[in-house]
């Protein structure tokens, strides 16, 4: 059997049921399709006809066809040959600033690629149709789907694990497995394997893949050698019995479905933003914006118009790592430490958005070409939304008591407030996650991510918390329904942000809200003043936050005046993004890889190769090419080119509101300006709407 390419772009749930026969049933196939992958097409799948018109713009089809091309003509690939990742390999940064429009753009791909040579890394010139730089890989390339698929067949095949099943009264055909990535936890006969776990679950009859899990039963694969290296099995645990689905026909056939209401609708004329090829504008604002395999969406060039002067932002802003350790440490799930950017991918598994779900109807939907195993593109359709809304409350506003009079009301003076979204949803296995650059009319950004879609469960013996079995089947999580218990988690969510305020030399700042000192006859006795301290080096540059030391964190521009002589800067309103873990990041494997998620702030001076608080090479990564690990140079970061590291995290305790499908749960950041403009910025808004 051989698999079509094009469901990459797919979500991965998706992709495990469409690949085979039988489709339309969802049916989980028994065994995987033949790995060979389809020799490349000579033209792309129909890709979208696009150019690049920016140097940071993101690779057109055409250019990743060429990138396979050059490869092949120069022997270092095939037609059996396989590419985990092709993006773009950006220009120096001082390049980029010195382009000018309409200038010819030399365009340039990193690669990785399985060929005839082993697994190697390449920079393709492919304005100049070259390979500058060839060298074999340093480390492992992030998971294919012709990976997942294998290894569901090389576990689906094994005589011990179809054995193990029977005990279970199952057949490989009453089962749908789903590969996860092992993490790697530096032992030493795990060294020169690329591994996967493979644990199962009773095939759906309905729409939830998840409601019934094999409890206690994994295969372990070594994706080079196509081969088991071992079958953990603890015992048979009993099945859930309830499908738990959760379309409308079965919520229904469950329980009673709520009345009819009135849709809630926005009707727009026409939008305030121009779209042209990669460049957005509205209102104050300006971007570009590009997807990439790993990250998803990266957004570029964030300008904010000051009267009539366009004002440098952000040089650049994308997602640099997801990470989900789950909190069991039982065999069957204390690997379970997904780096969900880095090993599997945020761009190829951008989900199509839905008009009236995802988005409001009247957004404008854009698509993504991502490639596939073979190298070629593919186009994701409705991969990204862009739409205006008005937020229900005013941008600012003010009431006037003095101004009122028997005879006069005078009422209250604002206007209304808008912003802009723009919006993408990752599908990673079990789980759905909504990214949001959200832009608003008093010059701030907020980045924002929403977590839904299915908890992971694991099968237990309890149905109720009053069994025998209660106390030691929820240690380490929460009974959601009979016999499935959640494990607790966490979600952490790492964002890139190389600030430009006014140039590229900034500095990053903490204001302290310290107590001041009482003067001498005050009545006062307590009160706070702002007292602010540049931050020196990368090392002083990691900080926590603590609600009981209140602080302001703000990247600035020491080296200009506004009006009034301050300097321009932009504040990282943390919000509700805070969440530590009482880890240990120097012999806890899992946590030494993403050892970032001890500190909420880094700053690091600017490095174009430094793009992945995880590191260049997520899976199987041991933690020495980190954030944590670069740190240690301990540069001066003091009024030069800093990039800022943030991450958004939450604590998830299961509950039963969360199953069978989890409400969004939203946490984010706000990026305000501060000092930045003379007044606010939203002043200039109209009262009424345009005619």
């Amino acid at each position: 059997m051989i698999y079509s390419q094009k469901l990459v772009a797919m979500t991965y749930s998706a992709l495990l049921f469409a690949v085979l026969p039988g489709c339309g049933e969802k049916t989980p196939p028994r065994a995987a399709p033949e790995t060979k992958p389809a020799a490349a097409p000579a033209v792309a799948p129909s890709p979208p006809k696009a150019v690049a018109t920016h140097p940071l713009d993101g690779l057109t089809a055409d250019e990743m066809i060429a990138v396979v091309k050059i490869l092949r003509d120069a022997k270092a690939t095939d037609d059996k040959s396989f590419f985990p990742l092709i993006e773009l390999s950006e220009p120096l940064k001082e390049t980029v600033l010195a382009w000018k429009s309409g200038e010819p753009l030399l365009r340039k791909a990193y690669v990785n690629f399985k060929g005839l040579k082993g697994t190697q890394e390449a920079l393709v010139n492919i304005t100049e149709r070259k390979i500058e730089k060839i060298a074999a890989l340093a480390g492992e390339p992030m998971i294919m789907l012709e990976e997942f698929m294998s290894a569901m067949q090389v576990a689906l095949e094994d005589k011990s694990f179809v054995a193990a099943l029977a005990t279970r009264s199952l057949k490989p055909d009453d089962t749908f497995c789903l590969p996860l990535t092992a993490g790697n936890f530096l032992q030493q006969t795990d060294k020169g394997k690329r591994l996967m776990k493979v644990p199962c679950y009773v095939k759906p009859s309905g729409s939830n893949f998840y409601a019934k899990p094999i409890e206690g039963l994994f295969a372990e694969v070594d994706l080079k050698t196509r081969k088991v290296t071992q079958i953990v099995d603890e015992g048979v645990v009993p099945l859930a019995k309830d499908d738990w689905g959760y379309t409308e026909k079965e919520v229904a056939a469950r329980t009673k479905l709520r009345p009819p209401s009135t849709p809630v609708e926005v009707v727009q004329a026409r939008p305030n933003f121009k779209i042209d090829g990669a460049a957005i504008e509205w209102d104050i604002w300006k971007f570009r914006y590009r997807v990439d395999k790993r990250p998803g969406m990266v957004l570029s060039d964030v300008k904010v118009r000051d009267n009539d002067t366009w004002r440098s932002v952000l040089y650049q802003a994308n997602l640099s790592e997801v990470f989900v350790p789950y909190q069991d440490p039982g065999k069957a799930w204390f690997w379970r430490t997904y780096m969900d950017s880095g090993e599997y991918g945020f761009g190829v598994f951008l989900s199509p958005l839905v008009a009236g779900m995802d988005c409001p109807k009247n957004a404008t939907f854009l698509p993504a070409v991502v490639h596939q195993d073979n190298g070629q593109p593919v186009d994701i359709p409705n991969a990204i939304c862009v739409f205006e809304r008005n937020t229900g409350k005013p941008a600012w506003r003010h009431y006037e008591i003095f101004a009122q009079s028997d005879k006069v009301s005078v009422p209250a003076e604002g206007r209304p407030d808008t912003e802009l979204v723009v919006r993408s949803a990752s599908e990673v296995g079990n789980y759905d996650y909504l990214v949001d650059y959200v832009f608003h009319t008093n010059g701030s950004i907020n980045i924002d991510v929403i977590a839904t879609g299915i908890d992971a469960v694991k099968g237990a013996a309890t149905k109720h918390l009053k069994d025998a079995t209660a106390a030691k089947d929820t240690q380490y999580g929460s009974l959601i329904a009979p016999h499935l218990v959640a494990p607790n988690h966490d979600h952490y969510f790492n964002f890139r942000l190389d600030f430009d305020i006014d140039g590229v030399n900034n500095s990053f700042v903490k204001t302290d809200i310290a107590r001041g000192k009482t003067p001498v006859g005050s009545q006062r006795k307590s009160f706070w003043v702002a007292s602010p301290k540049t931050v020196e080096s990368e090392l002083e540059g990691r900080l926590r936050i603590d609600n009981a030391k209140p602080a302001l964190y703000t990247v600035t521009n020491p080296n200009l005046e506004g009006p009034m002589g301050h300097k321009p800067s932009y504040a990282i309103m943390p919000r509700d993004s805070v969440a530590y873990g009482p880890y240990d990041y120097e012999n806890d494997p899992p946590m030494k890889r993403n050892a970032y998620i001890g500190y909420s702030f880094w700053n690091t001076l600017y490095d174009q190769d430094k793009r992945y608080a995880g590191g260049k090479f997520a899976f199987g990564s041991d933690g020495s090419d980190t954030l944590a690990t670069w740190v240690k140079k301990n540069r001066n970061i003091k009024n030069k080119d800093v990039v800022t590291w943030y991450t958004i995290g939450f604590h998830h305790v299961p509950h039963t509101e969360d199953w069978p499908v989890m409400s969004g749960h939203q946490v984010g950041i706000e990026l305000r300006p501060y000092n930045f403009f003379a007044h606010n910025p939203a002043l200039t808004l109209r009262g009424g709407a345009a005619k």
